[in-house]
């Protein structure tokens, strides 16, 4: 039996921060924002919008591709760093919400690089158990939550989203993954984090001053570390489906900055006319990002059936990872 991917599915929150409303809040400018990340605008949750409610909105729409029913999905795996509690995974306020009541759930955090680690994850466990049949992956953040309003560097990167895809198994060989490349230096993971919040610093009344609940980052390393491992890994994984870059009909990177982007598909050889992002009107919205450019691709018509993608992905962690899809 092969694994495909048969639906995909995505969304936003309808509130819309613009680089113009940033100004009021820091002291920034569109032309600045604009120029070094290219991002113009992000999607902001309501107050009470949780990240399992944007997951589910994914789902569904996911789900109705595939044409089945929730009933039918027995896995759901969810990336997030910004679950909805510590207790239960926020797949399991999914599986509640969307009557999906068999299914085994659990959350997986590797921070951006959510879509390719959740990619191979599912695969893996679909193609070597009986038990699982139909699954759901979502790639979902709320970051408006974790950002510190304050800090001008990263403020303007974040926004909200979630994307979903539904895998199933059937009857034709092969997989929609042809390869896939996952992997982590746990040395660097002071780059890019949120310190706050866990066993080693929980927080206080004496330490909450000092914001360790919001994301911290050291933007030039992480740039430099990014396009290096999204590269290398990227090439691995070609190698390991047997192509070529000029083989790849889309390169679907993380959606983080601009310039990463570009020099990433600079250094693989692939043209800008080949690159799908949406980074300017959403941000880096971590887990969902790649999932989001994918889905509004397809839905577009861009990306068309049979073609060969290309996924990779850097995180906090730090994380990376490519992965190549026949869609």
């Amino acid at each position: 039996m092969g694994i495909k991917i048969s639906g995909i599915g995505s969304y936003t929150p309808e509130r819309i921060l613009t680089n113009l409303d940033l100004e009021k809040i820091v002291e920034t400018s569109d032309e600045w924002i604009s120029t070094r990340t290219g991002i113009k605008e992000r999607r902001i949750a309501k107050d009470d919008e949780t990240t399992s409610d944007m997951g589910v909105c994914a789902a569904k729409k996911a789900i109705e591709m595939a044409g089945f029913s929730p009933e039918e999905i027995d896995l759901i795996v969810f990336a997030t760093v910004t679950a909805d509690t510590k207790l239960p995974s926020t797949a399991c306020h999914v599986q509640r919400k969307i009557n999906s009541h068999s299914a085994a759930c659990f959350d997986f955090q590797a921070a951006c690089s959510g879509t390719v680690y959740g990619l191979e994850i599912v695969t893996s466990m679909m193609k070597y158990s009986r038990n699982y049949k139909k699954a759901l992956l979502i790639g979902c953040e709320r970051l408006s939550s974790v950002t510190d309003w304050t800090d001008r560097n990263s403020c303007v990167l974040f926004g909200d989203g979630a994307a979903a895809f539904v895998f199933e198994k059937t009857k034709e060989a092969g997989d929609s993954l042809l390869s896939s490349i996952i992997r982590a230096d746990g040395s660097e993971h002071e780059i890019l984090s949120i310190p706050g919040g866990g066993t080693q610093t929980p927080l206080t009344a004496e330490n909450i001053d000092k914001k360790l609940q919001f994301i911290k980052m050291e933007g030039n390393k992480v740039f430099k570390l990014a396009v290096n491992a999204m590269v290398s890994s990227s090439r691995d994984a070609l190698d390991l489906a047997r192509l070529k870059c000029e083989d790849i009909d889309w390169l679907i990177p993380h959606q983080a900055n601009m310039r990463i982007i570009s020099a990433v598909g600079s250094r693989l050889g692939i043209p800008d006319e080949k690159v799908i992002s949406n980074l300017y009107k959403y941000g880096n919205t971590s887990a969902a990002s790649i999932g989001l450019a994918l889905d509004e691709a397809i839905r577009s018509g861009k990306v068309k059936k049979g073609d060969k993608l290309l996924l990779t992905a850097f995180g906090g962690g730090m994380t990376w990872g490519s992965s190549v899809l026949k869609w």
